[in-house]
């Protein structure tokens, strides 16, 4: 989506809490300093400052240079920051011997600094230094015509490799940007809870380094609660596409009860690899009963995808095609206006979501092999994630799309992974 230009809102309230928002920012933003170590600087050391020999910061750029490289397990990264390249060394700060040497961070002193390391403040930290590198500042509602806003996606994932004190498989919940990927901030879901009460404590913690005025939130039908929509709309000054399922029933039904066949539809279709799909999109003002039921509700949708895939089967010794048909039908509700956005605009926000799941989780789980990891216990599955979060975000941020061809080049390209860590070779 091209990036949107800045509009100043129109009450003074309003612009009161975006001063804030900004000044907020601003201090995030000399305070993570225009580095990856001065990132890490930041988060506290678990360590007694009384024989420290290699910077926490140098450890956790190493370690993030490892995952650049394709490394996926714990022992792998210890090692591979163990014996990294001198002029990676040099550019992560690490100590000089005393004939001048480079020395590189045992694995064992890896193990200890993750053993003991806050993982939410590396979480915090590494987030807020991806968002303080996206493009674009906040941008204000309401707009003169319909447009593209910048959209972050809110899913959550199990950490199936990890196990929790509880001895259940912990989740992470994560606000990732629509289109690249980059996860702007993520929060460990405690035992007995689930991904709704943790919701609202993330975006108000990405707020505060990240502005979200006139940005567009998606979450799936999970987070479809009233009070998400009157977070979303009057702390942070936000907009929301939702999805309406059957965890709502009564919003479900009246959405359902509508004379959809009057509805205007967009019909879009795409081929390839096999695959034929064909999306419509029906877009309708929100009835009043509907908007008295959920707040802030202005459009409502209906959004039906169906897809025909050619797959393989075997047949008796022989292999032949067949077509497989799926259909999907989901309700949409949005505090975006008719002014604010048309059908075109609505299916792209609804689309976009799913770049959390395919540009992050997807990837985390098959390029960086997390949910066979075998780190299992305290801190270091989280950290592991984190790691892998920024590794991803890196890599777009530098301009490539493509996350496993990009990490086969680093392994062969020292100066390809300076360059993506932001880091320069001081000698």
């Amino acid at each position: 989506m091209p990036s949107p230009e800045f509009r100043m809102p129109v009450s003074g309230a309003a612009r009161e809490t975006l001063a804030e928002l900004a000044s907020r920012a601003a201090a995030l933003r000399a305070a993570c300093g225009g580095n990856l170590l001065e990132c890490f600087g930041l988060v506290p050391d678990p360590r007694d400052p009384r024989g420290i020999r290699h910077s926490l910061a140098c450890v956790l750029a190493l370690c993030t240079a490892a995952v650049l490289c394709g490394n996926a397990s714990f022992e792998d990264v210890a090692a591979w920051a163990h014996h990294a390249p001198p002029e990676v060394l040099a550019a992560c700060g690490a100590r000089r011997g005393a004939l001048g040497i480079l020395v590189a961070p045992h694995p064992d002193t890896t193990e200890r600094i993750f053993r003991g390391l806050g993982a939410a403040a590396l979480a915090h930290h590494a987030g807020a230094y991806l968002a303080l590198r996206q493009q674009g500042g906040p941008v204000t509602f309401p707009l003169a015509a319909p447009g593209w806003l910048p959209a972050v996606a809110v899913d959550g994932k199990a950490v199936r490799g990890a196990a929790g004190p509880d001895g259940k498989i912990p989740y992470l919940l994560a606000a990732a940007t629509h289109g690249t990927g980059t996860v702007l901030a993520e929060h460990m879901i405690g035992p007995k809870t689930n991904e709704v009460p943790e919701f609202g404590p993330l975006l108000l913690d990405l707020n505060e380094y990240h502005p979200l005025a006139g940005h567009v939130i998606t979450a799936d039908a999970g987070h479809t609660v009233k009070a998400h929509a009157t977070l979303i709309c009057e702390e942070i000054l936000a907009h929301y596409v939702l999805t309406v399922k059957l965890n709502t029933p009564a919003l479900y039904r009246e959405l359902d009860e509508l004379d959809w066949e009057k509805v205007p539809r967009l019909v879009t279709e795409e081929r390839g690899h096999g695959r034929r799909e064909r999306r419509t999109i029906q877009v309708t003002d929100a009835p009043e009963h509907v908007r008295k039921r959920f707040p802030h509700a202005r459009q409502v949708a209906l959004v039906e995808r169906y897809v025909t895939r050619t797959v393989r089967v075997k047949k008796g010794k022989r292999w032949v095609r067949r077509q497989r048909k799926s259909a999907v039908a989901v309700f949409i509700i949005t505090s975006l206006s008719a002014r604010e956005a048309d059908p075109e605009h609505i299916a792209a926000y609804v689309r976009g979501h799913w770049t959390i799941e395919n540009k992050v989780h997807w990837v985390r789980d098959v390029t960086f092999r997390e949910d066979s990891s075998r780190v299992r216990t305290g801190p270091r599955p989280r950290i592991m994630a984190t790691l892998r979060n920024l590794a991803m975000g890196l890599i777009r941020q530098a301009g490539y799309r493509k996350i496993a061809a990009t990490i086969r080049r680093i392994k062969h390209d020292t100066g390809l992974l300076l360059a993506i860590l932001g880091l320069k070779n001081p000698s």
